[in-house]
C-alpha cells in the first residue's frame, strides 16, 4: 500500500474530509487531493504532522511494504496533541447546551441593569417621586450593582461547569474515531435553529435601534428620551440573548471540529484580539455612563452605541494588521 492510499484510509477512519485534513495540516485542499491521487508527495514535515494526527508511525506511512497499521507511541502523541473521546465530546456538547441559556440570561441582566437607575434619576430630576437626585441615583446604583452581581454569579457558575473543557479553546486536539461524524451530524441538525435565532436577534436589535432613534421625533423632553432609551436597552437585550444562545452552541461544534475561529491556524494566534475587544467595549460603556451623568442628557450619550458599532470592525482590522506585522 502506497502513501497515497494510507492517507485516504487514515483520513476516512477519522471521519475527515479533504478540507478538514488540509486545515489541520495548514495546507490547501488541492494539496491533499494531489497527495491522495499520488500526483505529488508531501514533504517530511507534513508526514510527521500526519503521523501525529493519525496516531501512526512515520515508517508505516512511508514504507510501502508495511501494510499493517503501526500505532505511534502513546507518549509521543499525548505530549503534543490531546485526544477527545466520544464520551467527552457528548458531555461537552450537553454542558454547553445547558449553560447557553443561563449565560444569555446573565448577559441580558447586565444590559438592562442601568434601566432602574436611569428611570429613578429622571423621575427625581422632574420631581415625579419624593426623592432627591442623589438619593435616587444611589438607590439606582445599588439596584444596578445587585443585578450585575447576580449576573456575575451565573457567569462564574457556568464557567466552573465548563472549566474542564477550556483546553478546546486553545489547544490543538485529536478526536477519536466517530467523534467528528457525530459532531457534524448534530451541527447540521442545529443549523436551522442557528439561522432562526440569528434572524430573530438581528431583527430585534434593529427594532431596538429604531425605537431609540424614534425618540428624536416622538419625544421632546428628558423623561421621554429616557423612556425610549430604557425600551431600547430591553429590546436589544432580548435580541442579544438569541445571539448568545445560538453562538455558544455553534461554537461548541466548531471547537470539537476545529473550524472557524477555533481552527488550528486561529489557535496559534495571539489573544490580542480578544483583549482589545474586551477593553474596547468596557471603554465605550464607561464613556456612555460618563457622558450621561455629566450632562444628564442620555439621548445624546446614547448615540455612542451605533458609532462604536460602526468603528468596531475597523479596530479589529487594525489589530489584525498589527498581529501580522
Amino acid at each position: 500500500m502506497i502513501l497515497a492510499d494510507k492517507i485516504i484510509l487514515e483520513r476516512k477512519k477519522n471521519g475527515w474530509s479533504q478540507e478538514e485534513l488540509a486545515e489541520k495540516l495548514g495546507v490547501t485542499r488541492q494539496a491533499v487531493s494531489k497527495w491522495e491521487g499520488a500526483q505529488t508527495t508531501p514533504d517530511l514535515q507534513r508526514v510527521l504532522e500526519m503521523s501525529k494526527l493519525f496516531g501512526v508511525t512515520v515508517d508505516y506511512l512511508l514504507k510501502d511494504e508495511i501494510e499493517i497499521e503501526e500505532s505511534a507511541p502513546i507518549e509521543e502523541s499525548s505530549s503534543t496533541v490531546r485526544r477527545v473521546s466520544m464520551a467527552e465530546a457528548n458531555e461537552f456538547l450537553n454542558v454547553k447546551r445547558n449553560t447557553a441559556p443561563k449565560i444569555a440570561l446573565a448577559t441580558l441582566m447586565c444590559i438592562i441593569s442601568p434601566i432602574c437607575m436611569l428611570m429613578l434619576g429622571v423621575c427625581a430630576e422632574l420631581q415625579m417621586i419624593p426623592l432627591s437626585e442623589d438619593v435616587a441615583g444611589g438607590i439606582g446604583m445599588m439596584i444596578l450593582l445587585a443585578i450585575v452581581a447576580g449576573a456575575c454569579a451565573i457567569f462564574i457558575s457556568c464557567g466552573m461547569k465548563t472549566k474542564a473543557y477550556e483546553f478546546l479553546d486553545k489547544e490543538i486536539i485529536e478526536t477519536e474515531y466517530g467523534v467528528s461524524g457525530m459532531v457534524k451530524e448534530r451541527k447540521q441538525q442545529y443549523e436551522e435553529t442557528y439561522t432562526k435565532y440569528n434572524i430573530i436577534g438581528t431583527v430585534t436589535c434593529i427594532v431596538g435601534a429604531m425605537v431609540f432613534f424614534g425618540s428624536a421625533f416622538f419625544s421632546d423632553n428628558d423623561f421621554g428620551a429616557v423612556i425610549f432609551l430604557c425600551l431600547m436597552l430591553a429590546i436589544v437585550a432580548i435580541g442579544v440573548r438569541f445571539f448568545i444562545i445560538a453562538g455558544i452552541n455553534q461554537a461548541s461544534f466548531n471547537k470539537l471540529l476545529q473550524e472557524g475561529e477555533y481552527s488550528i491556524k486561529e489557535k496559534t494566534k495571539s489573544p490580542l484580539t480578544v483583549a482589545i475587544s474586551t477593553i474596547y467595549w468596557l471603554v465605550v460603556t464607561a464613556i456612555f455612563l460618563a457622558m450621561g451623568f455629566q450632562d444628564n442628557n442620555w439621548r445624546s450619550s446614547g448615540y455612542i452605541w451605533p458609532i462604536a458599532g460602526v468603528l468596531f470592525p475597523a479596530v479589529l482590522a487594525l489589530v489584525k494588521v498589527f498581529e501580522k506585522k
